[in-house]
């Protein structure tokens, strides 16, 4: 079975990193075009919790029903329980590097379905293809991460500047 492996550190502190990981629209903020996701449920990040979406490349939908386990403040595991592939297991996992620096590793254990159905997956969950969008999630992650952080920070001001 292909496994996939992807790293790579964002300037923030662990919490920072999964507290991201926790937000209910991360698929969306992850999907970089043509890639577009269509969110029809997903649960609150927690064991057991599910996550219920399309991925519309192009014109090309892919349903997905994934659920989660190993759910903590380091990580969690997303497994397909029906979508276009045979097997899909995505694990995520956050390790400080230092207490401003995460490292966040991506693993995938990934199987295709055989003969035509297995076709598209082939041709758009290949190691080649799985590096490109991890990629571009590393830069959508550091962003939306600087983003959040930029976010709490100014709010930090405004609570210690207001007379109470």
């Amino acid at each position: 079975m292909p496994v996939f492996n992807f790293k790579f550190t964002v300037d923030a502190p662990v919490t920072a990193v999964s507290h991201f990981h926790h937000d209910t629209r991360i698929l969306k903020k992850l999907s970089p075009p043509p890639i577009f996701v269509q969110i029809h449920r997903f649960e609150p990040l927690g064991e057991g919790s599910e996550a219920e979406f399309t991925l519309w490349f192009g014109p090309l939908p892919l349903r997905w029903l994934a659920i989660h386990s190993d759910v903590s403040v380091n990580g969690f595991t997303d497994t397909q329980a029906r979508g276009p592939l045979k097997h899909w297991q995505h694990t995520h996992r956050f390790t400080a590097v230092s207490p401003q620096t995460t490292q966040v590793h991506e693993q995938i254990e990934y199987s295709h379905k055989p003969g035509l159905p297995g076709l598209l997956s082939r041709l758009l969950f290949n190691k080649a293809g799985l590096y490109g969008l991890f990629t571009a999630r590393q830069w959508l992650t550091r962003w939306h991460v600087r983003q959040q952080q930029r976010e709490k920070s100014t709010l930090l001001t405004r609570n210690q500047e207001s007379p109470n």
